[in-house]
């Protein structure tokens, strides 16, 4: 399996979201370069992933507790629009709801270890089912690992 990533540079990688279609990395034509959101198929896989992902919190007892949405619609709302936005869809999320300011936003929660775990568990479930290519679902699997990482607000909270 190739890296979609690489440039053949050791030191230097594209971003996850720009995919290559057909040029050799350090080639790049920029009417060559596609985003994730394309290649996924647009905002329809979003909404189809996020919908996977709350129907695991709807019912998880770590992370369920930390969503005041009785429905979780709102929730739904602001993760499709987001995901959208990040892997290079419209803007709608920041035309709403201004810069994403991820961690500011979940400050008020108690993020330790057990809701992360649980979280990424949720979500990899996900992404698993979204019938991506192998390279694809690498992508969003590194990004959701790092992203549940940079979210843990209680490091030292005990488990559970």
């Amino acid at each position: 399996m190739t890296d979609p990533t690489s440039t053949g540079d050791p030191g230097r990688r594209l971003p996850v979201r720009a995919v290559i279609k057909g040029e050799q990395p350090g080639h790049l034509d920029p009417a060559q370069v596609a985003s994730m959101y394309e290649r996924v198929g647009g905002d329809g896989w979003f909404v189809a992933l996020v919908d996977r992902f709350y129907g695991g919190v709807a019912t998880d007892p770590v992370l369920r507790p930390l969503y005041p949405d009785q429905d979780l619609t709102q929730a739904r709302q602001h993760l499709t629009a987001f995901l959208i936005q990040y892997w290079g869809g419209p803007m709608t999320y920041s035309e709403q709801r201004g810069h994403p300011r991820l961690r500011m936003r979940h400050v008020p929660f108690a993020i330790g270890p057990s809701e992360r775990d649980a979280w990424y568990g949720h979500m990899a479930c996900a992404v698993a089912a979204g019938g991506l290519s192998e390279a694809d679902e690498g992508a969003f699997l590194t990004y959701f690992a790092m992203a549940a990482d940079s979210l843990v607000n209680r490091p030292g909270q005990p488990p559970g």
